[in-house]
C-alpha cells in the first residue's frame, strides 16, 4: 500500500537550490521528469549557463532546443533523440564517451560534481520510500551525490524492486505531478532483419542467461527465442520482449549462477504493458548501472550471452557503435561492459548484430577502412561473433586472414569481392586467394542448419574461404588408409595454397559442404561433401569423406541427400561417384540413395549414377 502524497508541494522554489551556472542531472530514459524541467524553464528564467548532464532520455528535451542556448548547456553520455543529436552536430552540446557502467564514478568522485538531480520517483510506501520506478540506471547514484535531490512524485510510476529506492527525507523538494510514462512505438521488421535474428538465436543455448537491447534485431532475436528452455537475463535494459519470453515460460531465470531465479537489469523501456509487468514484480529487481554492468558481475553468470548492434565493422573486427564517421550517433553505452563480461563468463558468447548494408543497399557496413572520423568501440580483441543477415562470423582464436575471410562471407554478396581485393593488396590473404564466399541459395536465407545424427549435435553449413586451417586439420585427421580410398593414393600433405584451392569454393556452380562439431569458436570439422559440375554433360561428381570416429552415425548420407536436393534445383541431370571397390561404406551410401552401378573398365573402381531430372519428372507425375 502507498502512503498518500498529499503533503507534496505543485512548486519548486527554484532559487533555493539553484544558482546560474550549476550543473545539474536530469533523469533518465522513459523517467525523465518533464513537470521539473518545465518549471524550471519556465518559473526560473533567471537562471543562465547551466549544464544539464544526463544519458539517454525519451523525452521532448527542451533544455536543448535552440531557444534556451544561453540558460542551458548540454553535456550527455547518450545521444538520442532528434532535439540532443541537433544540438550535438551544432555544438551547442557536448557528448562525453564513457562506459556505462562508470558514468556514475564521474559524480562521485567530482570529475562532474553536481549541484542538484532533477528526478522522477513513485509515490512512497509506508515507510516513506519511493521508487525510481523504470530507471534506476545512473539515477540512484546521481541523485546521491548531488547537493540537492528534487523529485517529481509520480503516480503513475511503477513500483520496483532491488536497489531502487530514495526515502523521501532525501529530497530537498518535491512536487506531485503525474505523467504518462513515453511507450516506444512497436514497429515491424523486415526479412533481413529477420534472418539476422535466426542466426543470433542459433547462437544462444537453453539454460543461457542473456543480455538483450531494445530495437528490431532485439526484437527478432526474441521471436526466435520461443521453444527455448530455461533463459536467464542479466541486462543494462530489458523491454517488450523479455516480458513475453517471462510470461511464455522461456525466460525462467533457474539456471543462472549470479542472482538465480531474478531478472536484473537497471532500467526498462517499452509499452504501458511492460510498465504494469515490473510494477511490484518480485521476480524482477533493477540495480545501478554501475553494478549490473560491472564486467566482473556480468561474468558471474555462466553461459553468458551479450547481444549488442553496431554501425559498422571492419575486416579485423574493430566495432563502431557510437558515430558515422565524425558524426556522433549515440554513445558508448554498455556494449564495452557487456562484450568483456561475456567473453569473461564460462562459455559465455558476445554478439554484434548488425545489418551487411546501409543506405537502402548502397553502402556496406562490413569495411576494409573503418569511415574517417569513426570511433572504434569494440576492439578487434573483444568481440567473438559478427552476425548479419548472410550469416555468423566466428572471430574468437582467429587470425587477421581468417576473420577478414569470415567477414567478407557474411558482407552483401554484392561487395565481398571488392572487400577480398582491398585485403590482397595489403597481404592480409594471400595473392593466390583469388574467389571470394559464394553463398548456396538452395540451403534458404539461414546458410546453417542445427542437425541430430547418432544423438549428437552438428551444423551443416557451406565450405567457405576461412575453413583452410580446419580443412588441413581434418586431412592431418585421416588414417593413411581413408586417404587411399578417398584419393586412390596417399597424398604427402596438405599445404596451405592446397587447403585455400578447396574450401575456396564457387558455390554457384560446385557445391562444398561440411559438417562441423562447434563449442563457441571451437569449430571441428567431421564431413566434407563435394559434387565437381561438368557443365557440357549437365552432370556432377559427387564425393564425400567423414571424420573416421564419426563413421555409421549418417553424416555422409546427409551430406548426399544435400547435394541431390541443390542438383535437382539447379535443373542437373544425373550425378555419378567414382569409388574403390573394396570401400564398401561408401558403395552403400550412394546405392542406398539410388545411384545404380555402371559397368566400367576398371575392376578397381566402381562408378555409380543416379538419374537426377527424371526423378524429379517421376514425383512431379
Amino acid at each position: 500500500m502507498q502512503a498518500p502524497t498529499s503533503q507534496f508541494s505543485n512548486k519548486v522554489e527554484w532559487a533555493e537550490f539553484i544558482k546560474s551556472g550549476d550543473r545539474i542531472f536530469i533523469g533518465s530514459n522513459a523517467a525523465v521528469p518533464n513537470a521539473l524541467i518545465d518549471s524550471l524553464i519556465d518559473d526560473a528564467p533567471y537562471l543562465r549557463d547551466l549544464e544539464v548532464v544526463h544519458i539517454g532520455t525519451q523525452s521532448p528535451d527542451r533544455w536543448a532546443e535552440p531557444e534556451y542556448r544561453d540558460r542551458f548547456k548540454v553535456n550527455t553520455f547518450f545521444i538520442n533523440g532528434n532535439k540532443i543529436r541537433q544540438a550535438v552536430d551544432e555544438g551547442r552540446a557536448d557528448y562525453t564517451p564513457c562506459f556505462l557502467s562508470e558514468i556514475t564514478r564521474q559524480f562521485t568522485n567530482e570529475t562532474l560534481p553536481l549541484d542538484a538531480a532533477l528526478v522522477m520517483v513513485s509515490p512512497p510506501d509506508d515507510l516513506g520510500y519511493c521508487s525510481l520506478g523504470v530507471s534506476v540506471d545512473v539515477v540512484l547514484e546521481a541523485a546521491r551525490s548531488a547537493k540537492h535531490i528534487i523529485a517529481q512524485i509520480n503516480p503513475l510510476m511503477p513500483q520496483t524492486n532491488g536497489q531502487s529506492f530514495l526515502h523521501v527525507s532525501e529530497f530537498s523538494a518535491s512536487v506531485e505531478v503525474s505523467q504518462v510514462l513515453p511507450e516506444l512505438p512497436t514497429t515491424s521488421y523486415s526479412k533481413i532483419v529477420q534472418r539476422i535474428g535466426q542466426y543470433v538465436a542459433l547462437l544462444v543455448n537453453d539454460n543461457a542467461t542473456l543480455q538483450l537491447g531494445n530495437g528490431k534485431i532485439p526484437d527478432a532475436v526474441v521471436d526466435y527465442l520461443q521453444y527455448h528452455v530455461n533463459l536467464g537475463v542479466h541486462s543494462e535494459l530489458i523491454s517488450d520482449g523479455i516480458m513475453k519470453l517471462t510470461q511464455k515460460g522461456v525466460i525462467t531465470n533457474r539456471a543462472k549462477t549470479f542472482h538465480p531465479g531474478k531478472t536484473v537489469t537497471s532500467f526498462c523501456v517499452g509499452s504501458q504493458n511492460l510498465f504494469d509487468f515490473v510494477d511490484q514484480n518480485p521476480h524482477i529487481e533493477f540495480y545501478p548501472s554501475s553494478y549490473v554492468n560491472k564486467s566482473a558481475n556480468i561474468a558471474k553468470n555462466d553461459d553468458m550471452v551479450s547481444i549488442n548492434s553496431a554501425l559498422e565493422v571492419d575486416l579485423s573486427g574493430q566495432v563502431v557503435a557510437d558515430s558515422i564517421g565524425h558524426h556522433f550517433y549515440s554513445g558508448i553505452g554498455g556494449q564495452v561492459d557487456f562484450v568483456e563480461g561475456a567473453a569473461k563468463s564460462k562459455n559465455g558468447k558476445s554478439v554484434i548484430a548488425l545489418p551487411s548494408t546501409a543506405k537502402n543497399g548502397e553502402v556496406s557496413r562490413i569495411v576494409a577502412d573503418l569511415t574517417t572520423g569513426a570511433g572504434v568501440v569494440t576492439s578487434r580483441g573483444n568481440v567473438h561473433y559478427i552476425v548479419t543477415e548472410f550469416g555468423i562470423a566466428s572471430l574468437k582464436g582467429k587470425s587477421v586472414r581468417e576473420r577478414a575471410l569470415e567477414l567478407i562471407r557474411v558482407a552483401h554478396p554484392k561487395f565481398r569481392e571488392e572487400l577480398l581485393l582491398k585485403i590482397r593488396q595489403r597481404f592480409w590473404v594471400p595473392d593466390y586467394q583469388k574467389q571470394y564466399p559464394t553463398d548456396i541459395p538452395e540451403l534458404g536465407d539461414v546458410q546453417i542448419q542445427k542437425i541430430n545424427l547418432g544423438n549428437e549435435e552438428f551444423y551443416l553449413r557451406p565450405l567457405n574461404p576461412a575453413d583452410e586451417r580446419k580443412l588441413q586439420e581434418f586431412f592431418y585427421s585421416h588414417t593413411k588408409e581413408s586417404l587411399r580410398l578417398r584419393y586412390n593414393f596417399v597424398p604427402q600433405g596438405m599445404t596451405r595454397e592446397k587447403s585455400c584451392d578447396l574450401v575456396s569454393v564457387d558455390q554457384t556452380k560446385d557445391i562444398a559442404l561440411t559438417i562441423v562439431k562447434q563449442e563457441g569458436s571451437k569449430i571441428i570439422i567431421e564431413a566434407v561433401g563435394r559434387y565437381y559440375l561438368y557443365p557440357e554433360a549437365n552432370a556432377c561428381e559427387a564425393a564425400f569423406i567423414t571424420r573416421e570416429n564419426q563413421h555409421g552415425k549418417g553424416l555422409a548420407k546427409r551430406l548426399l541427400n544435400e547435394m541431390i536436393n541443390i542438383a535437382q534445383q539447379r535443373g542437373i541431370s544425373k550425378m555419378f561417384a567414382m569409388v574403390k571397390a573394396e570401400n564398401k561404406p561408401m558403395l552403400a551410401v550412394f546405392e542406398k540413395n539410388g545411384f545404380k552401378r555402371v559397368k566400367g573398365e576398371d575392376i578397381k573402381e566402381v562408378e555409380l549414377v543416379k538419374q537426377l531430372t527424371t526423378l524429379q519428372t517421376e514425383e512431379t507425375i
